[in-house]
C-alpha cells in the first residue's frame, strides 16, 4: 500500500530532462525497468544493509528500498528516485545471497522439497513525497538432488541473486509452483506495482 504522502511542488514530473533515478546498480533491476520505457539513469546508493535484530523480512525489504532511495534523492531533490530491495526467507530465516558456487549448491539443497517467502519492496521518493509497495511471492521449491542442484549452478550461475536461482531462466525449473500478483517481482521489480507508483506520481505507463 502507498504511503499517504501528498505530492510535493518540488516533485519534476519524470522525462528525458529529468529521467527516474534507479538507486541501483543491478543489471537485473534495469533490464526489467527498462520494460517500462520509462526514461532512467542508475545511481549506487552506498547505504549500509546490515539486518536488525528481529527484524521481519518484509520490514527489511520496506527499510531498505526507503534508504537507499532516500540516500540517492538527498543528491537529485527533485527527481524522482526508485529504491527496491528483496529479502528472501524460509523457515523463519533470512536467505542471503550464496555468494559462491559451492555455497548455491548447498542453499539449493537447504531449500529442496520447502517452501520459500520473498519480499520485494520499492519506494518512489522525490523530496518529502514517498510511495512505498511490497510485494510478497511464495515459491514451493520441488524436491532436488545433489546432482540437479549441481547441473543447475553448472548450467546458470546465480550466486548473486537472493535464494541462488534465476526465475527468469533456468531456475523456474527448479519449483512446483510460484505464487504471486506480480510475476516480474521475484526477478527484483514487480513492474505491475511500480507502474501504479509512478501513476500515482503523475507518470503514466503507457
Amino acid at each position: 500500500m502507498a504511503s499517504p504522502y501528498t505530492l510535493s511542488k518540488a516533485c519534476v514530473a519524470i522525462g528525458a530532462d529529468s529521467p527516474l533515478v534507479l538507486a541501483s546498480t543491478s543489471r537485473y533491476r534495469a533490464e526489467l525497468l527498462r520494460r517500462l520505457g520509462v526514461p532512467f539513469v542508475q545511481e549506487a546508493p552506498g547505504v549500509d544493509e546490515d539486518e536488525l535484530p528481529g527484524e521481519a523480512p518484509e520490514a527489511r525489504a520496506r527499510r531498505l528500498a526507503s534508504l537507499k532511495a532516500r540516500a540517492v534523492a538527498e543528491r537529485h531533490p527533485r527527481q524522482w528516485v526508485l529504491g527496491s530491495d528483496q529479502v528472501a526467507y524460509c523457515g523463519g530465516q533470512i536467505l542471503h545471497k550464496p555468494g559462491s558456487p559451492e555455497a548455491n549448491i548447498e542453499q539449493l539443497l537447504a531449500l529442496s522439497g520447502r517452501e520459500a517467502g520473498f519480499a520485494t519492496a520499492i519506494a518512489l521518493v522525490s523530496g518529502a513525497t514517498e510511495l512505498i509497495a511490497v510485494d510478497l511471492t511464495v515459491v514451493q521449491f520441488r524436491k532436488l538432488s545433489r546432482d540437479e542442484a549441481e547441473r543447475y549452478v553448472a548450467a546458470e550461475p546465480a550466486h548473486d541473486c537472493a535464494g541462488g536461482f534465476k526465475v527468469e531462466g533456468l531456475g523456474i525449473s527448479l519449483f512446483e509452483s510460484v505464487r504471486n500478483d506480480d510475476p516480474t517481482a521475484l526477478v527484483g521489480l514487480p513492474l505491475i506495482t511500480l507502474r501504479r507508483l509512478l501513476a500515482e506520481a503523475g507518470s503514466a505507463v503507457p
